[in-house]
């Protein structure tokens, strides 16, 4: 096992909560947690498509290793299923859901504490899908929104994984009872599929779901070295794994504009104000006061004080994933405690949903058990 890691593989304590539960409330969701953040579970996740990007560091990893740090229990899903709903070669999915664990755990994530688990060795989840299909409408899934952008993006025909793919995030939520979940604004309508089969499950059958809230990330969305949003699939990012001198060399190609001035303006300057809010994000500071200090001397010094936040913070990270992908043993035995653990939550679920709809059929238990 890596020097780096400092907890041994283990079954995360304890977690459980009641899956039944208040709504909303008025109060902030953050006081709430900040108040009491055992009484909430977090569910985040990740497709397998490939390695993780600074994108990914600042909007999503960042924040999970603060709620853990805060003590919410944390389930992270990695949705190997859901690479299929848009491709027709889900690639070499093993190798990069190991490097997805290895990424997660260098960033912070602490698997004695946090549960991390593929999708695909948690069969409840699949059986969830079944009941909550039949609570969601086609004209629901329809204008989803990711649901229209990938449909169209993938130039053939509607497939029934890619239609139901909110429906499959709902049952990861719901099927590990989770009850926040982070999330960009654009997510959002994901996660009211989920509020809406949580509600209507409760409405027809009986209450068991506490309807999962979102937490708005902060950070916004990163722009690529191209000027448009940071994604994979443009092959215009910056990814955890790279070296310091392929860092450099993609931000010094980064677009800019032609102002020698630095200025902060993210709608009229929306690439120049991009690497002011990489450093601020990177450095604790607020990203007028970067540009301030930056300003006559153009682009070429704010990509030389970006690529130096950049390498200086991912450092530490990039050391110790080298470190765990040399060890895919013990990457692959967090995969298989986070999903034991996954299991025995989904199953609880599970049981409590087929009581609700009068699915029990053994005497002092259930059929069909896995």
């Amino acid at each position: 096992m890596p020097t780096t890691i400092a907890h041994p593989v283990a079954a995360p304590a304890a977690v459980d909560a009641p899956v039944c539960g208040p709504g909303p409330q008025a109060r902030p969701l953050n006081e709430r947690i900040a108040a009491d953040p055992g009484a909430f579970r977090v569910l985040s996740g990740d497709r397998p498509t490939g390695p993780l990007h600074l994108g990914h560091y600042l909007g999503t990893l960042a924040n999970r290793v603060r709620l853990q740090q805060l003590g919410l229990p944390v389930f992270v899903v990695i949705a190997d299923y859901q690479v299929i709903t848009d491709r027709t070669d889900p690639g070499p999915l093993r190798e990069r859901v190991l490097t997805l664990v290895a990424e997660y755990l260098a960033a912070g994530l602490d698997p004695a504490r946090t549960v991390i688990f593929p999708h695909s060795a948690v069969p409840a989840l699949n059986q969830l899908l079944v009941p909550f299909l039949a609570l969601v409408t086609d004209a629901e899934l329809r204008r989803n929104p990711t649901v229209k952008a990938e449909a169209l993006a993938s130039r053939r025909p509607l497939g029934g994984l890619l239609l139901t793919y909110p429906v499959h995030q709902a049952a990861d939520i719901l099927g590990v009872a989770g009850t926040v979940v982070p999330v960009g604004r654009d997510q959002l309508p994901h996660l009211e599929i989920a509020r809406s089969v949580a509600r209507r499950f409760n409405e027809r059958f009986g209450p068991v779901f506490t309807p999962p809230e979102a937490l708005l990330t902060a950070t916004p969305h990163l722009l690529g070295s191209d000027g448009a949003k940071m994604s994979k699939t443009r092959g215009n990012t910056i990814g955890l794994g790279d070296t310091a001198d392929r860092t450099a060399e993609i931000v010094r190609g980064a677009h800019t504009d032609g102002d020698r001035r630095i200025t902060f303006e993210p709608t009229t300057r929306p690439q120049v104000a991009n690497l002011l809010t990489i450093v601020a994000e990177l450095t604790g500071r607020d990203p007028r006061d970067v540009a301030a200090d930056v300003g006559d001397r153009g682009a070429v010094e704010l990509k030389r004080r970006a690529t130096e936040a950049i390498n200086d913070a991912l450092a530490p990270l990039r050391r110790r994933r080298a470190d765990l992908l040399a060890d895919p043993t013990f990457l692959a035995d967090v995969l298989l405690a986070g999903a034991a653990r996954a299991g025995e939550v989904a199953d609880g679920v599970l049981t409590r949903v087929r009581a609700a709809m009068g699915m029990e059929y053994a005497r002092g238990g259930r059929i069909g058990s896995r």
